[in-house]
């Protein structure tokens, strides 16, 4: 999902961006965390966590953080007056006032939140300093902003705060410090968290990146609200640092989609999608008595037969072509037979592997945790379409954040699907991370 940087030819020197215009200033704000490379465009998280946690601290976690929603009721009341003062900075110089303030003010929150919502084990400290905890935010530095978006910065943020809503991120903030429109998919995903770190002493990986998600673009839509930048809040789940890659997992998404999209299809798409409903429908009856006739199987043989495992691939990788084609991720119409490699947006299936038997056996109260994931989950992949309609309709092409943010949902939907169907017996992985981090994924190839 993630494009790769280019070599240049030998005897070439290497090229230089031209975006930007050379400055002979030193950029301002704070510096970046050890080895989280150069501050971004936009607000970025870095995640820095051990997923180490005290069973004592989390069970008693909703007591021991509020002292800090004191002060941060407070100190949001001191951002909103900064930033009121700045509305008026930047319409006359072009310039915002108090940058570092508001900056700090962005990490505290960013720590508060990530403490509160299980995220990261260690109480935070009261200062906002950066680098100084787990899950930490990098503040872009000062720029000039546009005097027109600052003059229309509330109107043009209802769509970042609607689907900020969505992950549980609008209303944040106010005299009271941190508001929860919804619980959302950092709520759901803390929920859960809660208690496998109450059993486990530590949180499972993909919950906590999950969070870390929810929490990079909800001090995206702060940090725009509050005038701290005019970059919109970016929905790309690639763009924030998780940390190292997380272990291979046999359901795998690609893309190699190039966001343009058909303004004529794009208006008729619900229209368009309809004889693969009809299909979708027929086709997942009879893989409903095929995911039955699996189970036993499975259960008995402690292994999918081939031959049930090809067909419900095919329709995982049929539901992903037709999903990515209705929720605009995906511009071509797809076929109806679900071969593996026909369509940009492609879900990666292996082949038939032993399974535990007593996995097999609980298969569906195993998945309740995933499904309410992925309820949460696919409220954005609605936003996601809804979002893309106008703006494919408008530019012809969607935002490369909202296009990965489709992937990532349709990935984690195919998971759950997989693991309802038998196809794996390993967990659907919830975080963002296993597309984002480290070198190209190697996917394991599918039998034939």
């Amino acid at each position: 999902m993630s494009e790769q940087p280019v070599a240049p030819p030998p005897g070439e020197p290497p090229s230089q961006p031209s975006a930007e215009p050379p400055t002979t200033e030193p950029p301002a704000g704070p510096p970046a965390p050890p080895g989280a490379g150069p501050p971004g465009d936009r607000a970025r998280i870095i995640v820095r966590d051990d997923l180490e946690r005290s069973r004592l601290t989390v069970f008693f976690r909703l007591l021991l953080v509020i002292p800090h929603l004191i002060v941060l009721g407070v100190f949001s009341l001191l951002a909103a007056s900064i930033a009121f003062v700045n509305w008026f900075a930047i319409l006359f110089t072009g310039r915002a006032v108090g940058h570092d303030m508001q900056a700090r003010y962005l990490r505290y929150f960013t720590h508060v939140d990530a403490y509160l919502n299980l995220a990261a084990n260690p109480w935070p400290g009261f200062e906002g300093d950066p680098g100084s905890y787990p899950i930490d935010t990098q503040v872009p530095p000062a720029e000039p902003q546009s005097r027109w978006k600052t003059f229309f910065r509330l109107l043009l943020a209802v769509p970042a705060l609607l689907l900020g809503s969505v992950f549980g991120a609008s209303g944040v903030y106010g005299g009271l410090g941190n508001y929860r429109i919804s619980i959302g998919i950092i709520g759901t995903a803390a929920f859960l968290g809660w208690f496998a770190a109450l059993i486990r002493a530590r949180m499972p990986r993909g919950i906590r990146d999950l969070i870390a998600y929810g929490l990079g673009y909800s001090v995206q839509v702060a940090a725009y609200v509050l005038l701290v930048t005019d970059r919109y809040p970016n929905s790309d789940p690639l763009y924030h640092d998780y940390g190292d890659r997380p272990d291979d997992h046999p359901i795998r998404i690609s893309e190699d989609d190039d966001r343009r999209r058909s303004r004529l299809t794009v208006f008729f798409r619900g229209l368009l999608w309809l004889p693969h409903l009809v299909w979708l429908l027929l086709w997942g009856i009879v893989v409903f008595f095929a995911v039955i006739a699996n189970w036993f199987v499975t259960l008995f043989a402690g292994r999918p037969a081939e031959a049930l495992h090809r067909f419900n691939a095919a329709y995982a990788r049929y539901l992903t072509h037709n999903s990515s084609y209705l929720y605009l991720v995906a511009n071509p119409f797809p076929s109806f037979t679900g071969q593996a490699g026909s369509y940009p947006i492609d879900l990666h299936v292996a082949g038939p592997e032993r399974q535990n038997r007593w996995k097999t056996g609980f298969r569906l109260i195993l998945a309740l945790p995933a499904m309410l994931i992925n309820s949460a989950i696919s409220n954005a992949l609605v936003f996601v379409a809804v979002f893309a309609w106008f703006v494919g309709l408008i530019k012809g092409e969607i935002p490369a954040g909202l296009r990965n943010l489709g992937v990532f949902a349709l990935r984690y939907n195919g998971q759950l699907f997989a693991y309802l169907a038998l196809l794996t017996d390993r967990y659907p992985f919830s975080g963002p991370s296993l597309e984002t981090v480290g070198p190209e994924p190697v996917v394991v190839p599918e039998r034939a």
